[in-house]
């Protein structure tokens, strides 16, 4: 039998609990946006310009309720955060454009853009990356998180959504891969599963500081290599080879990997 006491607790907790919306319908809508930018996901393909711009009104009318129900955790109106967002759509779909070509020029096995965009899990996470980037700059809080991580969920690849990349992002196969909030990646960036780009302390006192890596330009990083600390950049133009381990800076055009000899037992 659950005690009067271990109840009131429970009570005052479901009472003091602050209002976010589920994550369920945070990543219902984006997917919505998903599919109406990329008509390969879905079956529903709209005929004119005019039903195209209805879809995207009655998307910008739901994002708006949606997030009126955390109106207080909002530094703006909920539906201005809304308008603003919708108005921003054509500069992701660009962005993610460039991710998609990236794929299909780097991985010899893509056949079409249209076989990266149905089936890559990570076109599927950088874009909800890139939806939840541009919640983060006009201030709404948690719900980017709830995206990213239902994200993770479904691909395994693990973007905080703070951290900020560049265009022609690739992520090859994808499964294991950490990205950290404070993370800077610039432009035609590579990498493969199971990279952890993180901090190299988890103290909380470190909550306001640079705590994860800087990756610039042309930079490919091989699988399960692992790059600690926001003092550490990785140099254009160079390769980080599998299973290496980093908590320094590299230079520019530079290449480290980890040999290990085989043995015969």
């Amino acid at each position: 039998m659950l005690s009067d006491q271990f109840l009131q607790d429970l009570l005052c907790k479901h009472q003091a609990t602050a209002q976010f919306p589920p994550t369920s319908s945070v990543a219902r809508l984006m997917t919505r946006i998903l599919l109406t930018l990329f008509p390969e996901q879905t079956k529903r393909h709209y005929q004119s310009v005019g039903a195209l711009r209805e879809a995207f009104g009655k998307i910008e009318e739901d994002l708006t309720q949606l997030l009126r129900t955390m109106q207080p955790h909002l530094t703006d109106d909920a539906a201005t955060v809304a308008h603003h967002f919708i108005n921003g759509l054509p500069e992701i779909y660009r962005v993610l454009r460039t991710d998609i070509k990236a794929m299909l020029a780097g991985d010899p096995a893509a056949q079409s853009e249209y076989e990266v965009i149905r089936t890559y899990p990570g076109f599927y996470a950088i874009t909800f990356y890139r939806f939840a980037h541009a919640l983060v700059e006009l201030g709404v809080p948690l719900l980017p998180r709830m995206l990213t991580e239902y994200a993770h969920s479904k691909t395994g690849i693990d973007i905080h959504p703070e951290a900020q990349i560049g265009e022609h992002f690739y992520i090859d196969h994808g499964t294991g891969i950490v990205i950290g909030a404070t993370t800077v990646i610039g432009d035609r960036v590579k990498l493969y599963q199971g990279v952890t780009l993180g901090a190299l302390s988890v103290s909380k006192e470190m909550a306001s500081l640079k705590r994860h890596p800087t990756v610039e330009d042309d930079v490919i990083i091989y699988a399960n290599a692992t790059i600690l600390g926001g003092d550490t950049i990785i140099g254009r133009g160079s390769i980080v080879g599998g299973n290496v381990w980093l908590t320094a800076s590299i230079p520019p055009f530079t290449k480290i990997y980890h040999r290990e000899e085989a043995k015969v037992v």
